[in-house]
């Protein structure tokens, strides 16, 4: 089966504004290690940057809307721009994954609850093979009017829900261990 990865959100925002990623700790690293790992193998590679169309973050042209410098450094075959949390709204990702014959995609990225959720159960929806990567995705503490949640609980919550349907949720290390050959 051939597979796309799909870099979500790797932006500043994340690292320099106001919704610093907190859990897991290491998720940039194992992004920046799953990209190397799919580019050895000759996986397609689709970055995917959020722009806001209102309010103060992702601002387009902003240094919290740029990606992340070390995302940049890495090998990628397409970027597309979004402005809701699917990376399929609106934008030309479909029509990536059909031109490339792709049948399943692998989530990284941010946030997990979020964008990377949202994507992920549109790809099932779509008929896509989805792998969510638990510890190349990441999120932040959150509190609202609704309750208090940690990043680490969030985090397992999403995975939790992903896993009981809509993905195959792997550890970085587990989804190397599996995806030997891409072709």
């Amino acid at each position: 089966m051939k597979k796309a990865l799909l870099v979500i959100d790797v932006q500043n925002e994340y690292f320099n504004g106001k919704l610093k990623v907190t859990y897991p700790r290491n998720s940039l690293d194992n992004i920046l290690n799953v990209m190397d790992y799919a580019k050895e193998n000759s996986m397609v590679i689709i970055l995917v940057q959020h722009t806001a169309t209102s309010g103060e973050n992702f601002v387009k042209n902003s240094m919290e809307w740029e990606i992340h410098p070390e995302i940049l450094k890495k090998s990628y075959d397409y970027h597309i721009e979004k402005t809701k949390p699917s990376s399929f709204y609106n934008t030309n990702l479909e029509e990536i994954l059909e031109k490339e014959n792709i049948e399943g995609i692998v989530i990284s990225g941010y946030m997990t609850q979020m964008c990377c959720d949202t994507t992920a159960r549109e790809a099932f929806h779509k008929d896509y093979a989805v792998e969510f990567l638990s510890d190349a995705t990441g999120t932040i503490d959150v509190s609202n009017n609704v309750g208090t949640i940690s990043s680490e609980d969030l985090h397992k919550a999403t995975l939790i829900a992903q896993s009981l349907r809509f993905s195959n949720v792997l550890k970085t290390e587990e989804w190397v261990n599996n995806n030997i050959v891409h072709i």
